[in-house]
């Protein structure tokens, strides 16, 4: 995977985050500033920040679950690892990952994981 995709799904990534979290600074004045830390703050510490908790708190479940996994990815960004499967660990399809930039596994591997869960129940 080349330098410059990773770089435009970082960009991607970040615009969702971002999108998030207007959203929530647009529900009230304290959302406003615990909003304006997260975005100015370092990405490594804002991960472990207590801030991140409350803001997830308030998120509905739904935008919590997509600013975590946006989170994570912008945090394999950094490591290196971004792009590959967790599971068998080949490299997910640009197509994907264009198209769910905080993808996690290739297609395979999110199908028989999605049949386990299936069959657990």
């Amino acid at each position: 995977m080349n330098q410059e995709f990773i770089d435009k799904m970082e960009n991607e990534l970040k615009k969702r985050r971002t999108e998030i979290l207007a959203t929530l600074a647009g529900q009230s004045d304290d959302m406003k500033d615990l909003v304006k830390t997260v975005e100015s703050g370092d990405e490594a510490d804002v991960a472990s920040d207590a801030i991140d908790r409350t803001l997830l708190t308030a998120l509905g479940t739904q935008d919590a679950i997509r600013l975590t996994a946006i989170n994570n990815a912008l945090d394999r960004i950094h490591q290196g690892k971004y792009g590959h499967c967790l599971s068998c660990g080949k490299e997910i399809p640009e197509t994907r990952l264009e198209i769910i930039p905080w993808a996690v596994m290739c297609m395979p591997c999110q199908e028989a994981a999605e049949k386990r869960k299936r069959q657990a129940r």
